[in-house]
């Protein structure tokens, strides 16, 4: 099936207010710098976004963070992004932190069916125990935390452990950056630009691909494949990677 579209502001047009999506990078490789553009002169807001890191300073996601497009991140970091962390304790915006694994683990369950997994990561820490702030109020005080989280104890490798049980994640739609795809979605990535972006792809209902390059079905050798056109929707060629 062609799932090829003209431009990146086609590619999004569809999302709507309100919207959870899920955008692939890490720090700013694999970022999918076009259609996060695009997202932001469509104009949907109260967005929920799931995303290892929320842009850089002026860049990617952190520009709908400036226009205050963004009502809460599912994400695992905030680091230097300064209006990121100003939003979060003004209480502008809601964070749920994540460990960096157990976030890519909960995209990559979600678009596989799984409904949750037990991990080891974060037992007998806030992240189990709950107690995360999530939202603070204009004060600074803190007035949402995230709940505590089932925790059961298994045996593996002949010793007992207590494992913490975490939800898949499904996002209304997923935006990636690809090094090539074809025109049925199938994507190779670049070297550490793949990251996050795999298993974002999973999690999105309907997957957005931004590629450098478009090649014909056919012409990608099917062992070098990172991701199955399986889980995208829709192809979009941007040949330059513009950081803005």
């Amino acid at each position: 099936m062609d799932k090829l579209v003209t431009s990146a502001a086609e590619a999004i047009a569809d999302i709507p207010h309100g919207a959870t999506v899920a955008v692939g990078g890490f720090g700013t490789s694999g970022v999918p710098w076009a259609l996060v553009r695009a997202l932001r002169a469509q104009g949907a807001s109260g967005l929920t976004v799931v995303t290892n890191n929320c842009g850089v300073n002026g860049a990617g996601l952190a520009m709908l963070l400036h226009d205050h497009r963004i009502e809460r991140v599912i994400a695992s970091y905030i680091g230097q992004n300064k209006e990121f962390a100003r939003q979060y304790l003004a209480g502008e915006i809601e964070v749920e932190l994540n460990p960096q694994g157990t976030l890519a683990e909960r995209l990559r369950a979600g678009g596989a069916g799984i409904a949750a997994f037990y991990t080891p990561t974060g037992v007998g820490t806030l992240v189990a125990d709950g107690g995360l702030p999530r939202r603070h109020g204009p004060g600074g005080e803190v007035v949402t935390v995230s709940p505590p989280k089932e925790v059961r104890r298994f045996t593996v490798d002949g010793c007992e452990r207590d494992f913490v049980l975490e939800e898949g994640i499904v996002t209304d739609f997923a935006l990636v950056r690809a090094a090539v795809a074809d025109r049925h979605g199938n994507a190779i990535f670049h070297a550490a630009a793949r990251n996050f972006n795999p298993d974002v792809a999973m999690a999105g209902r309907v997957t957005v691909v931004e590629a450098q390059k478009i090649v014909e079905p056919g012409m990608l050798d099917p062992d070098m494949v990172h991701l199955s056109g399986v889980f995208v929707q829709r192809v979009v060629e941007v040949p330059e990677e513009i950081i803005e």
